[in-house]
């Protein structure tokens, strides 16, 4: 396997700037995926559903299917990002592209979405690219065999086995069983987020200053599309404490933004938009086998259309320090196995951390801080004892995750930490 290069979290460190761009290209498009493969999942449902309502009975009609529902299990979709050459890329970064330092393609952003049984809840893990994690054998895209890695950047997975050895690796590093997977690179994220009119984000801070991203923008909300939304999830630098930890904040702000706006009745009530939208998505996406059904991609979807906002939960994998490299971080096993415990026990999430570790985010000063209510239960406090009271359900109490697992709700209102 090739030499990974360093990756200072803290500080700017050298790199091709074709390199750079393809990463942060990737990041983009995989942050508007997790939500357009719902979007467009669910408008194969809708559009069933409408033919359903107009449909009229034929005596020799055959026996009718199996209606479509939502998927009953809880599951999880695995999202990777990779920095390759793609033709797109290609056509835009010209004969950069041919440069051996940018041959191959490394998931440079891995995404587990999570998705419980009922009552739904939807959890978002990100993971860095820098994470220094167990890769195990996997089959090479030639029919060879990698042989597996004791230790080894997570971002290299891809390069060793494709989509498959990147599912194995985060299945075997979170214990998470993962039955569906997609791959997303360039693409075109700048008809992505046109084709629903951009996504309003915020701005705090001293504004957003990145020679790197293309961004000198002022303090406050503005709505980014087309290549602005592409240099916004780009913007490193601009954000935070300029690591790319600070940086993965940021596009969990994004992130939050978009799913908002993909339900709202602006997109949802908007056939030309969703068609347009499903279109985009599947176009930029290579999926598991198990993700090319359009039924099941309905099914999945249909799942997620109701999930509340604040049981929408993005965070960031619990991380410390690699001791042998200092630019490299490692597992904090036993902060993860708190999380992983309180998915598979459905059980509501509360953040005691902050809402990014590196400072890429703070709350949206706007937004006014909400009263407690008179008489609610603090949030810290663990719910009542079901077996003491005759005939009550038994429901799972809130954990409270270990506050270096950072993140935040989708109806947690997030600016970027603009250090312009």
């Amino acid at each position: 396997m090739p030499a990974d290069p360093p990756a200072n979290h803290a500080q700017r460190r050298p790199d091709s700037g074709v390199r750079r761009g393809l990463k942060l290209a990737a990041i983009a498009v995989t942050v508007v995926v997790v939500a357009a493969v719902a979007v467009g999942g669910f408008y194969a449902w809708s559009l069933t559903q409408r033919l359903q309502d107009a449909a009229v009975p034929l005596a020799d009609a055959p026996a009718e299917p199996p209606a479509l529902s939502a998927y009953t299990e809880p599951f999880s979709v695995l999202v990777v990002g990779t920095d390759e050459c793609d033709d797109v890329v290609t056509a835009a970064f010209g004969p950069r592209c041919s440069d051996p330092e940018n041959d191959g393609a490394r998931n440079d952003v891995n995404m587990l979405v999570h998705v419980s049984a009922n009552p739904r809840r939807v959890t978002v893990v990100s993971f860095p690219r820098d994470l220094q994690v167990e890769i195990p054998e996997c089959t090479t895209a030639d029919g060879g065999t990698f042989a597996g890695a004791f230790k080894a950047s997570i971002n290299t997975a891809y390069e060793a086995g494709g989509l498959t050895c990147v599912a194995e690796t985060v299945s075997e590093l979170s214990g998470q069983s993962i039955p569906f997977a997609g791959k997303v690179s360039f693409g075109n994220v700048v008809n992505i987020t046109d084709a629903i009119g951009g996504v309003e984000v915020c701005i705090a801070g001293d504004g957003i200053d990145d020679p790197d991203a293309g961004i000198d923008w002022p303090a406050g909300p503005r709505v980014v599309k087309g290549f602005d939304a592409l240099a916004f999830l780009r913007t490193r630098y601009g954000v935070g404490d300029g690591s790319d930890l600070a940086r993965i904040g940021n596009q969990q702000q994004y992130l939050s933004r978009l799913i908002n706006k993909l339900r709202s009745d602006e997109v949802l009530s908007n056939p030309g938009t969703l068609l347009g939208l499903a279109n985009t998505a599947v176009n930029n996406i290579t999926p598991s086998e198990s993700l090319a059904d359009p039924v099941r991609i309905a099914q999945l979807a249909y799942t997620l259309k109701d999930v509340p906002f604040e049981d929408i939960t993005f965070v960031q994998y619990p991380v410390a320090d690699d001791p042998d490299d200092s630019n490299r971080v490692v597992p904090d096993q036993e902060a993860a196995e708190t999380l992983w415990q309180a998915l598979a026990d459905n059980a509501p999430l509360a953040l005691t951390g902050g809402l990014n570790g590196n400072e890429g985010v703070i709350a949206d000063p706007s937004v006014p801080t909400a009263e407690p209510t008179e008489g609610a239960p603090d949030a810290a406090t663990p719910a009542p004892d079901a077996s003491a009271t005759p005939g009550a359900s038994s429901a799972p109490e809130v954990v409270q995750l270990p506050s270096n697992i950072n993140g935040s709700k989708a109806n947690q209102p997030t600016c970027s930490d603009g250090n312009g």
